[in-house]
């Protein structure tokens, strides 16, 4: 697997991909000189100066503003939360993962989790990995555009087909050839999806409050927006500076509902990292292409015949319980459906031992039948 990917068409050469990234901050400098400058030549000759210039002038300098200071938000993110631990080589790229525990654990011990949206891989590992490091090998991955990961093709990555392709090769290249694989909430797409394209990959699956079935509503306005081409370069360097200081302790309260957030779970869990535009604009990406993935998959999931665990809460706010999670109760053969009172979108963190208990039992069933 190459690191370097060989430029096929113009639109895939290096210096193109310089230029759509260059292509917005370059237009809105040269908007806001054409401003100054007519309003220089204005003010200059003693004539009245255009409201509108004035108007484009602060606008602009106000987005610069924005600009710089989510890019001084990227530095100290990154400075605060550096990699944790290795990257492996895969199609186009690198994707960075964490190898924790016994590294001669066997394949019924060895545990692959999938985070889900807005995250990374310390989403997993830091309530999980405590009760799980001294008995099962850990392959925690941040997914292709999270964390420290590469995105090799782009938008086109966020399709949970292209990146259960890149996952599977991760597990490989870190010497990974079959798993449990542990998946939260988007992740049940891409779960799912791994073991129906790469079946050879996955022993059994725990799904943690997974998104696995097309829901009424759609999604969240500002996710369209970020995921488009150009409009989401200015969006994905305005939106989640805003967000980082109006937003994100309340979409945390909803996440977690009816638990409340640890006090540490943006620090402990490196929650910053995904208000780096890239990171944001990924994100953006992923959510938005989950709906159409779902629905063309969703009526095939009987052909996963590994057994599965499906742990979801009763007051989950985030991913309907009674549309993903009962819908997978009656389309997997073996399956078993756990429904917790009281508990949210997030039961490895309000439940940790029971998540723990329940992936022993399918580690026992999985050596049971590989004896």
């Amino acid at each position: 697997m190459d690191a370097i990917k060989t430029p096929k068409t113009a639109s895939d050469h290096p210096f193109a991909s310089f230029a759509r990234s260059t292509a917005v901050p370059t237009g809105l400098i040269f908007v806001l000189s054409m401003c100054l400058h007519r309003t220089y030549c204005s003010v200059k000759k003693g004539l009245a100066v255009f409201p509108m210039d004035v108007v484009l002038i602060s606008a602009f300098l106000g987005i610069l503003l924005v600009i710089l200071w989510s890019r001084f938000q990227v530095l100290k993110a990154v400075s605060d939360h550096p990699p944790q631990g290795i990257f492996v080589r895969v199609s186009g790229g690198k994707i960075h993962l964490r190898d924790i525990g016994p590294r001669d654990a066997p394949p019924e011990r060895t545990l692959v989790m999938l985070h889900g949206a807005s995250s990374n891989l310390l989403a997993l590992t830091v309530p999980l990995a405590p009760y799980l490091e001294k008995n099962f090998r850990i392959l925690a991955i941040d997914r292709p555009g999270h964390g420290y990961s590469d995105r090799p093709d782009g938008r086109a990555d966020a399709s949970p087909v292209k990146q259960a392709k890149l996952i599977s090769e991760a597990m490989v290249a870190a010497g990974v050839t079959e798993a449990i694989i542990v998946a939260h909430s988007l992740s049940g797409a891409l779960a799912t999806t791994l073991a129906m394209d790469y079946p050879e990959r996955v022993l059994g699956l725990v799904l943690l409050a997974p998104a696995t079935h097309p829901w009424p509503g759609g999604l969240t306005w500002y996710y369209y927006p970020a995921s488009w081409p150009v409009v989401g370069w200015l969006f994905s360097r305005v939106l989640p500076v805003a967000g980082a200081h109006f937003s994100m302790k309340a979409s945390l309260a909803s996440v977690f509902h009816p638990q409340v957030p640890p006090s540490d779970y943006i620090q402990s869990t490196a929650l910053n990292l995904v208000l780096r535009p890239a990171n944001f604009m990924a994100n953006a990406q992923d959510v938005a292409a989950l709906f159409a993935h779902v629905t063309e998959r969703c009526g095939h999931y009987g052909k996963i015949t590994v057994p599965t665990v499906v742990i979801s809460g009763e007051d989950d706010q985030t991913v309907y319980t009674s549309i993903h999670t009962v819908s997978l109760g009656r389309e997997l053969p073996d399956v078993k459906i756990h429904i917790l009172k009281g508990v949210g979108h997030m039961p490895h963190h309000a439940v940790p031992e029971r998540v723990v208990y329940e992936i022993e039992q399918l580690s026992k069933r999985v050596n049971a039948t590989r004896s």
